[in-house]
């Protein structure tokens, strides 16, 4: 069972993200669920949503507490709350940011996991350009999708559709069309770096 912890704030559309991450796995023939995990329900708050996805039928309701997969909405969260609490050893790691793990602060977490399956997209930069606010959560989940292949970019997008229309369903696949874009250049680079 993949187990995936998705970290923001109130207003950036964490719940939707989990929301639609469960309905990519659903179209590539899997079992998902997506929960929020409320503490004070105001916008800028921190909020964690969680997706499970599996070949069986997943019968577990609890919060997700060792994560095979993170997603950081909001870098901010980094020093404030343990968004690594759990991780497992070889989970992957996506930050909405443009700076690199160390420019974070994050030299450690570069050491402790593999540096393959750690990268940053600058998310909500990419969300103002298509949809015209800096909501990250799509972008994020195209980024997903080129970081771990664990869901195609095709289910992505079909999990788009299902939840928007129209303009908005448009901006919100080309976000996520360059964020998958994006990490899959970070990946090619690193593995080049890699090489040499």
């Amino acid at each position: 069972m993949l187990q995936i912890r998705i970290h923001g704030r109130g207003g950036q559309g964490v719940v939707t993200a989990a929301e639609l991450l469960s309905v990519a796995a659903f179209e590539q023939g899997r079992h998902a669920q997506a929960f929020p995990s409320f503490g004070s329900e105001r916008t800028g708050a921190p909020v964690v949503a969680f997706c499970r996805i599996d070949d069986r039928e997943i019968r577990l309701r609890e919060p997700i507490m060792a994560p095979d997969v993170l997603i950081v909405q909001d870098p901010t969260l980094l020093h404030q709350v343990d968004v690594f609490q759990g991780l497992q050893p070889d989970g992957w790691v996506l930050i909405n940011s443009r700076r690199s793990f160390d420019a974070l602060g994050l030299g450690e977490v570069v050491r402790r996991f593999r540096r393959e399956r750690l990268t940053t997209v600058p998310a909500s930069e990419i969300a103002l350009r298509h949809l015209g606010r800096p909501l990250p959560n799509v972008a994020l989940l195209g980024g997903f999708a080129a970081l771990s292949t664990l869901v195609s970019l095709e289910a992505v997008a079909h999990a788009i559709g299902e939840r928007f229309r129209g303009p908005v369903a448009e901006a919100n696949l080309a976000a996520a069309r360059e964020a998958y874009d994006y990490v899959q250049r970070e990946i090619e680079e690193l593995a080049h770096a890699q090489t040499d």
